[in-house]
C-alpha cells in the first residue's frame, strides 16, 4: 500500500476552478442512475455519525472495512469507531490539511487501486465542506458518492428523548449556525427562527458563542425564559447535557467549559411542555374511508404525526 502523504503529486486541477465549473451545471452532470444506499465505483464521502461506533450506517461500516485509505475528520470522529472498522486501512487525519493536499492524496490512492473512503463525522451534508472536495475529485477524473450519516442533531434529541417536531408544539427544523469569522452579521438567522415560536431551532458549530448568541437574542427582545439545551459529545462516552433558558444558558456552558463539540438546541420541543396527540394514530389517516381510500384524503405516511 503506498503512502499517501509522502507520493501525492500536486493536483493538475486548481479546486476552486473544479468549485465554480461544476456550480454551473450540477443538476445537469448528476448521476441519473444513483440513489442514497448505492455503492458504485469511486471514493465516498460518507457520515461517520455523531460518535457512537453503533450510530455508523451498515453501509459506511462495510465501506470502512473494505478499505486502504481512510481519510478522516480527526478528533471528530471517534477514535473507537476508527479502531472497530477501519483497522486494516491506513488512516489519515484531514485537519490541517487544504484541498491542494487533499485531493491528490486521495486520487492518487484511487487510481494506484486502492480502496479510498473520506469519513466525515455527522452527516457530510451538514456543515460537511464534503461537496468541495467531490467537486475538485470529479474534476480530476475520480468519481464520488455520498453515504448518509446521523447528525447530531438526531443524536441529541434521542438522548433527550423528544422530538425536534412536536405536535402543536413545533412545526419546523432550522439547523443553523451563528454569525463569527464565516458568517456575517446579516447571515445569522437564529433570532428570526426563534421569533417564530414553532420551530425547533439546532445551532452547529456554535459551542464558543453561546453566550454571545444568548445576549443577541435578548437584546433581540426574544423570551427569556425560553427552553435552551445543549448536548456536549451527543453519544459519546462523555456526553453531557446541560438545560436552561436564552437567560441562563450561558453562564452554564462557560461554567462547563466548553468551547466546541456541543449543539444548542432552542425551543419548547426541549422545554417542559405538553404537546398535542398526533393525528396519525387518533384514526384520522383512515377516517372517512368505505372500500377504498378518498381522492381528497392523504395516506397514512403523508399523515400529519
Amino acid at each position: 500500500m503506498s503512502n499517501p502523504d509522502e507520493n501525492a503529486s500536486e493536483t493538475v486541477t486548481d479546486p476552486q476552478s473544479a468549485i465554480d465549473a461544476a456550480g454551473e451545471d450540477r443538476r445537469e452532470t448528476r448521476p441519473s442512475d444513483f440513489t442514497a444506499g448505492d455503492t458504485p465505483d469511486g471514493i465516498p464521502f460518507i457520515g461517520a455519525g455523531p460518535g457512537d461506533p453503533g450510530l455508523l450506517t451498515v453501509t459506511g461500516r462495510e465501506l470502512c472495512e473494505q478499505a486502504d485509505l481512510v481519510v478522516h475528520a480527526g478528533s471528530l470522529v471517534n477514535s473507537e469507531l476508527l479502531a472497530a472498522y477501519c483497522e486494516d486501512a491506513k488512516t489519515v487525519s484531514s485537519i490541517g490539511k487544504d484541498l491542494e493536499e487533499l485531493i491528490p492524496m486521495m486520487r492518487d490512492a484511487y487510481e494506484a487501486g486502492e480502496t479510498v473512503v473520506r469519513l466525515h463525522s455527522g452527516d457530510p451534508a451538514i456543515y460537511g465542506a464534503a461537496l468541495e472536495q467531490m467537486d475538485a475529485l470529479e474534476e480530476e477524473g475520480v468519481p464520488t458518492y455520498f453515504v448518509p450519516g446521523v447528525t447530531s442533531a438526531f443524536a441529541a434529541s434521542a438522548t433527550l428523548r423528544t422530538q425536534l417536531t412536536l405536535n402543536g408544539v413545533a412545526n419546523h427544523v432550522a439547523f443553523t449556525r451563528p454569525q463569527g469569522e464565516t458568517l456575517s452579521e446579516a447571515e445569522d438567522h437564529v433570532a428570526e427562527f426563534v421569533e417564530m415560536g414553532d420551530v425547533t431551532t439546532c445551532i452547529y458549530l456554535g459551542t464558543h458563542a453561546v453566550s454571545e448568541t444568548m445576549d443577541r437574542l435578548l437584546a433581540d427582545g426574544r423570551d427569556p425564559d425560553t427552553p435552551v439545551t445543549v448536548v456536549y459529545h451527543a453519544s459519546w462516552p462523555d456526553e453531557d447535557v446541560i438545560e436552561g433558558t436564552i437567560e441562563t444558558i450561558g453562564e452554564k456552558v462557560e461554567a462547563a467549559g466548553y468551547r466546541a463539540s456541543a449543539l444548542v438546541i432552542i425551543g419548547e420541543a426541549v422545554g417542559d411542555t405538553g404537546y398535542d396527540r398526533s393525528y396519525l394514530y387518533d384514526g384520522w389517516a383512515s377516517r372517512g374511508e368505505t372500500d377504498g381510500q378518498s381522492e381528497d384524503t392523504e395516506s397514512p405516511q403523508e399523515a400529519d404525526d
